[in-house]
C-alpha cells in the first residue's frame, strides 16, 4: 500500500513539494516514524498507513465518557454569545474546534486523555450548539473563527495549538489567517480549503443530509438520533457492516451525551459552509507547523482535498490513513493519537 500511495501522490502532486518518507515502520498497532535529520518542519512529507490492526475496546467505555461529562462546564461571554467550554490537563494550551454535529463531550475520551497528559485542552460548543447561545450575528465560518479567537482571549490565552475537525478545520484555517499571532501549531483533520478548488462530497452517501439539511428536523430529536443520521457520513459503509459491535458502542456513546447540536443550528451551519468563499488562495501565507490528516475513504470531505491543502502550506505534514472515513479519530483512535503526539512533539 505504501508503494501504491507513493505512486498515486507522485502522479497528483509536484514532486518538488512532497517528499515521500521511506522510513515508516508499522508493527501491529505500533507506529514509529524516523527521518534522516531532526528538522521535520520545513519540508513537506506524506505518510500512508495501511493494514491497521486496531483495538477499540477502551476508547468508548462508559467510565471514560462519564469522567469527561463529570468535568464541570463553564461559560464565558464573547461578543454576542455565551460560550460553554471545558478545560482538561495542564501544559501548553490546545483548543479543539468541532464539526457538525459535534458537541464538546463527543470528542473521543482517549484522545482527550492523551492530549491532556501534557497540554491544557480546551473544548467548547460552537455558536448555537449545546449550551452555547446562538447570538444575533449571522452564522459564517469567519464568525465562528472570531468566536474561537474571542474564547482564547477571554481565557487569557495568547497563543495555542489548534486542532480543527471537519467544519472545525475550516474555522481553524480562518482563525489562523485572521489572527495568526494566536496560533502556534495547526492541525487540519478531514479538511478542505473551500471555493472552486475543493472537491465536493460523494453523492452516493448521505445525500439526503448534505443536499437537504431541513430534513434533519424530522429525524433528529436527541443525540443518539443525530449519530444515527450522520453514521454513513462518518464511516465507510463496508466498515460499518463489518463492525456492528463498534457501531453499537458508538451510538450508545452519543446516546449518553447531555447536549445536542439542534436541527436549526445544523441547518445554519450548513448554510455557513455553503457561503464560505474558501481559503485556498491564502494558505500559502501560513508559516507555522501544520498537520493535514485524513482517511482515504472519507465520503464527506474526500481525501484528495488534503493534497490540495498540503501543496499550499509550506512545510505541511500530510497523513492519509487507508480505509478510514470521516470519523477516523473514533475508527482508529490509537493511530490518530500517535500521529497527533508525533506532530506536536517533533515540530
Amino acid at each position: 500500500m505504501i508503494g501504491d500511495m507513493s505512486l498515486r501522490i507522485k502522479e497528483n502532486v509536484n514532486p518538488s513539494l512532497i517528499i515521500i518518507l521511506s522510513v515508516i515502520l508499522i508493527i501491529s498497532s505500533s507506529i514509529t516514524i524516523t527521518a534522516n535529520n531532526n528538522n521535520f518542519f520545513g519540508t513537506n512529507f506524506v505518510i500512508a498507513y495501511s493494514n491497521l490492526n486496531q483495538t477499540r475496546s477502551n476508547h468508548l467505555t462508559k467510565s471514560s465518557i462519564d469522567i469527561l461529562q463529570n468535568v464541570p462546564a463553564k461559560k464565558v461571554h464573547v461578543g454576542d454569545i455565551d460560550i460553554a467550554y471545558k478545560t482538561l490537563g495542564k501544559g501548553k494550551p490546545i483548543i479543539l474546534i468541532g464539526g457538525v454535529p459535534l458537541v464538546m463531550d463527543a470528542w473521543p475520551p482517549s484522545m482527550l486523555q492523551e492530549l491532556s497528559s501534557n497540554h491544557t485542552v480546551i473544548i467548547f460548543d460552537n455558536r448555537g450548539v449545546g449550551n452555547t447561545t446562538s447570538g444575533t450575528k449571522p452564522f459564517s465560518i469567519e464568525q465562528f473563527a472570531n468566536d474561537t479567537g474571542g474564547l482564547l482571549s477571554a481565557l487569557q490565552i495568547h497563543k495555542a495549538d489548534v486542532l480543527g475537525f471537519s467544519v472545525g478545520s475550516l474555522i481553524a484555517q480562518e482563525l489562523t489567517l485572521m489572527h495568526p499571532a494566536m496560533v502556534n501549531k495547526l492541525m487540519l483533520y478531514a479538511s478542505d480549503c473551500g471555493g472552486k478548488e475543493s472537491i465536493p462530497p460523494s453523492p452516493q452517501v448521505g445525500q439526503a443530509i448534505l443536499s437537504n439539511p431541513q430534513a434533519l428536523s424530522s429525524v433528529i430529536k436527541n443525540p443518539s438520533q443525530t449519530a444515527q443520521a450522520f453514521l454513513p457520513l462518518l464511516f465507510p459503509q463496508k466498515w460499518i457492516a463489518e463492525n456492528p459491535n463498534f457501531v453499537s458502542k458508538f451510538l450508545t456513546m452519543f446516546g449518553m451525551l447531555k447536549e445536542i447540536d439542534p436541527p436549526d443550528t445544523i441547518i445554519r451551519q450548513f448554510q455557513a459552509i455553503g457561503s464560505w468563499t474558501g481559503s485556498c488562495n491564502d494558505l500559502s501565507k501560513l508559516s507555522i507547523p501544520t498537520l493535514v490528516i485524513t482517511g482515504t475513504e472519507d465520503v464527506s470531505v474526500p481525501s484528495a482535498n488534503s493534497l490540495i491543502i498540503v501543496q499550499k502550506i509550506p512545510g505541511a505534514w500530510l497523513v492519509q490513513i487507508k480505509g478510514a472515513g470521516h470519523g477516523l479519530m473514533y475508527q482508529y483512535p490509537e493511530q490518530f493519537n500517535k500521529i497527533l503526539q508525533t506532530f506536536l512533539d517533533n515540530t
